[in-house]
């Protein structure tokens, strides 16, 4: 004979069950994660070259990967680490966005951008510098900015958030300034791995700018809004967004903030993504690459685009919501980094 349950235990008991039901309902399926890393493994084994790949949800702690430790070049990518310093000295006092820098002659290079084309000499403020080094990746304005900060002190920046990887060579279109190191003629620029950019440009989207010597104080927000505003106007838009963002985006601002790289046989693109799920992380790159073209249809780009497009629609199947750049600063849900 069984036990009789009384109508007290009987509605815990359902209680117990609703709750067991709802929580599983919300939470993100092993199978769905399954799917899309097979997903993921397809597109890259399609790719006539290599890809390296680090995916994460802030908001759900999701992620996706694809050799994210492997050391790859950066291209145009690593100017993000520029950026960084830039903000950190500004932070502690010893530059200013305001402050004038005097484009001349011999600064001008070729390449991306538009300042190697202008006349000179041509005064510029600090911002308008770094907003033309992030948005059309201008190669003379990120040169500029390598000797306002010093290649030096920009490295010992990176190595200060415990990215070990991650380092910037040189100028661009200039020759590396000895002691060179021995693994520069491969990665050319500069070198980095998927996971240690994706925690690059997740600082940024976060406004965790804080260091032991300069923990966070309110004005960062200011110059956490100044980078997302640069980076959420990113103009080449071929990798990550080309399949998440076909409309216009300009009055209302853009759900991904982004930077991009180029190189013959490499193509890179690191991007927050504010999702109706919350703030997602993708830091993709594709290089080896047998397609050396620079059309909009590269192999390269399209194949960053592929995976970036099966990531939200695994992640957030309804699609992006701006107002997830706000949400993540406010609610900080970010996990702890080193």
């Amino acid at each position: 004979m069984s036990p009789r349950i009384h109508s007290n235990s009987k509605q815990g008991l359902l209680r117990i069950v609703l709750v067991l039901g709802l929580s599983l309902a919300s939470a993100p399926s092993a199978h769905t994660h399954t799917s899309l890393q097979f997903q993921l493994n397809e597109i890259a084994a399609k790719h006539h070259g290599k890809v390296a790949l680090f995916a994460e949800n802030l908001k759900t702690g999701q992620t996706a990967q694809i050799d994210p430790d492997a050391p790859v070049p950066t291209a145009s990518v690593i100017k993000l680490t520029i950026l960084l310093e830039a903000i950190d000295e500004i932070r502690n006092g010893t530059a200013s966005l305001d402050e004038t820098i005097v484009l001349k002659k011999a600064d001008q290079v070729a390449g991306s951008g538009m300042l190697g084309l202008m006349d000179v000499p041509m005064a510029l403020t600090l911002k308008d510098v770094l907003t033309l080094m992030i948005v059309v990746s201008d190669n003379t304005a990120t040169n500029l900015m390598i000797d306002r900060f010093g290649l030096d002190k920009i490295n010992a920046h990176t190595r200060s958030l415990g990215l070990k990887d991650t380092y910037l060579y040189k100028k661009v279109y200039r020759a590396p300034v000895p002691p060179v190191p021995p693994d520069q003629p491969k990665f050319g620029l500069g070198k980095t791995t998927a996971r240690e950019m994706a925690l690059v440009i997740e600082k940024i989207g976060l406004c965790q700018l804080g260091t032991p010597s300069h923990p966070s104080v309110p004005s960062d927000a200011a110059l956490c809004d100044a980078m997302l505003s640069m980076l959420r106007n990113q103009f080449y838009r071929d990798g990550i967004p080309r399949y998440l963002e076909g409309l216009d985006s300009s009055e209302q601002g853009s759900a991904i903030a982004n930077k991009t790289g180029a190189v013959d046989a490499a193509r890179s693109d690191v991007a927050l993504v504010a999702s109706k799920n919350g703030l997602i992380v993708i830091s993709a790159f594709t290089y080896e690459n047998t397609d050396h073209s620079y059309s909009s249809d590269d192999e390269g780009d399209v194949t960053i685009a592929k995976l970036g497009k099966a990531i939200v629609q695994a992640w957030s199947p309804s699609g992006l919501d701006a107002g997830a750049f706000a949400e993540a600063r406010r609610s900080g849900y970010a996990k702890a980094h080193p």
